[in-house]
């Protein structure tokens, strides 16, 4: 165990992470030419198409050193604020971490949040500055940031260039002198923490583990503690380009378990394995549950996919233990599943895997966030969805979520950003210079209120430069309504919306203005309505298909096209009766679309 290494990297989203993990891999000869390739480690079509990393990726490398070879156990991690349950979970496996810098941005929201998440699980802290090869780079400059933030010494920080290899060789020097080594007994009963999983279609599912205590080895009779199923180890192994077979897996290694688990359910991140005939006495501790942040509704496209559906986001769940969903029924959609997301990003993310990977068509509501409602009865309700809300005369309070949001940007946007948070009815709580021309903001606002538009807006409004990050705080009362818009006098659940009642209106009306450009034409007019309770508050009309059946008349008395416009008049009424609205998924995506 003394020559084993476990650490992760963590650092602001584009700070060069996967970059510098492919060097690492590369300069230990992990990965050979041929398979060398960027983001290698990014296995999914969608994070090399967006160049962000989505999923935590764990690998094993080799390394002599001062001539003794070492184990490194590598975690790499996504920077995006919407994937930080990913950084948790690998937090959770290691001893130590790389917290990567990009020279040229400096220390921005994020780096901070993940740096303090180290710090809350012990892990030793290895600053790296990246990007130093860069003309717009400002070594000394951020080398000063870091000493603020972490309270280190100058000849501390390791100045790299994760793309053209330069410093990596310090980078795996400070790797075995600086992080400790796992501490463990090797020969107590079996205690290991399930950090991912995934599904195989052919060997069910696969759990990636890290042992604390004890060892594992193929046969074994092992119980999962959680759920209090137990299995035989079919077979273990380790991590490398490739999961790799062994016979044993000892304290202080992460590897990888099959048992022929085919539900999913069976398996829960954050999980403690150990033996039947001899368990551990405790489950390992420290591992954060998740809390989602946005929900939606999921549905299928055909009624008829439901069960397939369900199918497909219990194992994408495996894979991405922060999604959560529960079954629920839309009037105007049929049957399908609220889910909850930890932001937007994460929802287009999943939205998109459905797609690629289960080849499931589906439709996704208009995303909210959850309320708690607060009866004439005194009882307490969450409401994920506006459809669930009582009537407002059995309402006596609505309590809203609120989140601290850490915005680091330049001196000079500090007004417009300002400007912003209060449009969002933030409250300023702290206001902190980093260095001459860089602040650091505390907001409080209402996590509502960012949902849509405030990330995009703010980085518009900074030409890129604010940084954001944010935690949830508590809740807050407000003045909300629910906002019911209806298609030819029928309200569509799945796109009612709680909003402030000062918003409602202007909401409304350019609710109903963007729906007139997604509706299609019908042979009717098509009435779009925003209304509160029973006041409609804002209107427009799709106006009808008109065909011109008096064409085939030529010439004759008046009386026989009056006649044949009056049956027109007559089948008109009839269709508007009987006829459906088909609302386009564009439709409930155009409430992100709409311009503050």
């Amino acid at each position: 165990m003394k020559n084993i290494r476990n650490f992760c990297i963590i650092a602001h989203i584009d700070h060069g992470k996967s970059t510098l993990a492919d060097r690492l891999l590369q300069w230990t000869d992990t990965v050979s030419e041929r398979d060398s390739r960027e983001q290698v480690l990014d296995d999914m079509e969608l994070e090399r198409e967006r160049g962000i990393t989505i999923k935590s990726h764990a690998i094993q490398m080799n390394f002599p050193h001062n001539g003794q070879e070492y184990v490194l156990n590598l975690i790499d991690t996504p920077g995006h604020v919407d994937f930080s349950y990913e950084v948790s979970r690998a937090i959770a496996a290691c001893e130590g971490a790389l917290l990567v810098v990009d020279a040229t941005q400096g220390i921005q929201a994020q780096t901070i949040s993940n740096l303090y998440l180290a710090i809350d699980h012990n892990l030793t802290i290895i600053p790296v500055l990246n990007k130093i090869d860069m003309d717009a780079a400002m070594v000394e400059e951020v080398k000063d940031q870091i000493v603020d933030l972490l309270g280190c010494e100058h000849d501390e920080i390791l100045a790299v260039s994760a793309k053209t290899g330069l410093g990596i060789d310090q980078v795996l020097d400070a790797i075995v002198s600086r992080i400790p080594c796992p501490t463990g007994d090797p020969a107590a009963p079996l205690q290991a923490l399930i950090f991912d999983s995934l599904f195989n279609p052919f060997r069910g599912v696969i759990a990636y583990f890290r042992i604390f205590n004890g060892s594992i080895k193929k046969g074994d009779h092992v119980k999962f503690v959680a759920t209090g199923m137990d299995y035989r180890a079919d077979e273990v192994g380790i991590l490398r380009m490739k999961q790799e077979i062994r016979d044993t897996v000892y304290a202080g290694d992460v590897g990888y378990i099959i048992s022929g688990i085919k539900n999913s359910k069976e398996v829960q991140v954050g999980d403690t394995i150990t033996h039947v005939e001899n368990p551990c006495t405790s489950i390992i501790e420290g591992f954060l549950g998740v809390k989602p942040m946005v929900f939606a509704g999921i549905y299928p496209t055909d009624a008829d996919d439901y069960e397939v559906l369900r199918d497909s986001l219990e194992k994408l769940r495996l894979n991405d233990a922060a999604l959560s969903f529960e079954p629920e029924a839309s009037a105007a959609l049929g049957f399908g599943f609220r889910c909850g997301f930890l932001g937007l990003l994460h929802m287009e993310i999943v939205q998109e895997r459905l797609d690629r990977e289960f080849d499931m068509d589906v439709i996704t509501t208009v995303p909210n966030v959850s309320y708690k409602v607060y009866t004439t009865k005194g009882e307490i309700m969450d409401v994920y969805n506006p459809s669930g809300l009582p009537e407002p005369n059995y309402i006596n309070k609505i309590e809203e979520p609120t989140i601290t949001a850490n915005i680091i940007t330049k001196a000079e946007y500090i007004g417009a950003i300002m400007t912003l948070c209060v449009g969002k009815r933030g409250m300023l709580k702290n206001q902190v210079y980093l260095t001459t021309d860089r602040i650091e903001l505390t907001v409080e606002l209402p996590l509502g209120e960012i949902v849509f538009d405030f990330y995009d807006r703010l980085k518009s409004i900074s030409k890129g430069y604010a940084s954001f990050d944010y935690h949830p705080s508590g809740w807050q009362t407000a003045d909300l309504v629910k906002l019911d818009i209806l298609l030819n006098g029928e309200i569509v659940d799945a796109l009612s919306a709680l909003i402030t009642r000062n918003n409602a209106y202007d909401f409304g009306r350019r609710f109903c203005e963007k729906l007139k450009e997604f509706i299609p034409r019908q042979q009717y007019d098509v009435a779009i309505q925003a209304a509160i309770g029973a006041k409609v508050i804002a209107r427009e009309t799709v106006k009808a298909l008109r065909k011109d059946v008096t064409a085939k008349c030529y010439g004759g008395d008046i009386t026989r096209k009056r006649k044949l416009l009056e049956k027109q008049k007559k089948g008109k009424k009839r269709m508007r009766q009987i006829g459906n609205v088909e609302v386009p998924q564009k439709a409930f995506l155009a409430v992100l679309k709409l311009d503050s």
